[in-house]
């Protein structure tokens, strides 16, 4: 028998809704990919700090600018060394997560640390200045956090028992997880329709806005700066409309989660979406060398997939054999 500290997982069975631990595991992948590229030679030196930390921050608040420079001047002392502490934070983080009985720790640490992250790695991505969608709003370590948050596994009774919910006709690893599906779909409203919203600000719609953004190739390998720079001559002074197509679609996918017969549909397009935000972003600039993580389109296909319906599925409820006994659904689903 394990021991039932709230942190740490039991082996589990199968989950109440198909996909969650599917889920677990690939956004704990993520975090390794970080830690990888954490662990690249570029981020050991001054120019991780001085051209990307602290560049982060123009724009910004004087208590977001002020707190993140205070933070670069302390890494620059021994820069090398925060570093190798930062990778090995988000090596331990995905591992975590690869282990039903260090998920919910790894869980808890991957909220923790994104949301330290982004303060004061991204200094909160752009909200406050007008950051495009295209270019990385919100910043993609705060969707490792909401990622976290909608695969939480879902609270059980102490005898080890789920929670006694209704069966969902649909259901999916984000709406039956410890969130609930209210929140979940509240979180993803907010998510699109802030989306809409920055698309339609000035400087983001100007008719050369996006092209500019697909023109930001530096370090790109020759396939990537193809691929963005025939985006970019495709798309030229047009960028108004495209932006204003772009928000509609956002807006559609905010709200289509709350209607059933457009969940999937919904979801579908905003796979699309973040597909194309992270082409606009050149992956992140994980190719490059001098990259830290994938950006947010690759998040949000992966938040899509947390999304997505399983017809059938209960939410919450115990699981029953054939002989009509109730059985144990352990932790960590």
């Amino acid at each position: 028998m394990w021991p039932r500290f709230p942190v740490f997982a039991q082996p589990a069975g199968h989950p109440p809704v198909p996909g969650r631990r599917a889920l677990q595991m690939c956004l704990g992948l993520v975090w390794l990919l970080d830690a990888g590229l954490q662990f690249q030679p570029y981020m050991f030196g001054p120019f991780f700090v001085t051209q990307g930390i602290k560049l982060s921050t123009a724009g910004s608040p004087s208590v977001v600018a002020s707190s993140v420079d205070w933070v670069s001047q302390l890494m620059l002392q021994h820069v090398a060394l925060y570093n190798a502490l930062f990778a090995t934070t988000q090596l331990l983080i995905g591992c975590g997560m690869l282990f039903r009985r260090t998920l919910r720790l790894a869980l808890a640490g991957s909220i923790a640390w994104a949301l330290a992250v982004w303060w004061f790695g991204e200094s909160l991505g752009g909200i406050f200045t007008g950051a495009s969608p295209l270019a990385g709003f919100p910043g993609a370590v705060v969707l490792y956090a909401l990622i976290a948050v909608l695969l939480w596994p879902a609270a059980q009774k102490p005898d080890g028992q789920a929670l006694a919910r209704k069966p969902a006709s649909l259901a999916s690893p984000a709406t039956s997880g410890l969130p609930g599906g209210r929140w979940a779909n509240a979180l993803w409203l907010v998510l699109w329709g802030s989306f809409a919203y920055f698309l339609l600000l000035p400087d983001n719609r100007a008719p050369d806005a996006i092209a500019q953004i697909l023109s930001t190739t530096d370090g790109q390998p020759a396939w990537i700066v193809s691929l963005m720079d025939g985006m970019s001559s495709l798309v030229g002074e047009r960028g108004t409309e495209i932006s204003v197509v772009l928000a509609v679609a956002c807006g559609l996918v905010a709200v289509g989660v709350l209607v059933r017969p457009a969940i999937k549909p919904a979801l579908a397009v905003s796979i699309l979406l973040g597909l194309f935000f992270w082409i606009a972003e050149g992956a992140g600039g994980i190719f490059t060398g001098q990259g830290t993580d994938p950006n947010t389109g690759l998040l949000l296909i992966l938040l899509a997939a947390c999304y997505w319906p399983w017809r059938g599925a209960s939410v919450g409820v115990p699981a029953v054999p054939d002989d009509g006994r109730s059985i144990r659904l352990p932790y960590g689903n």
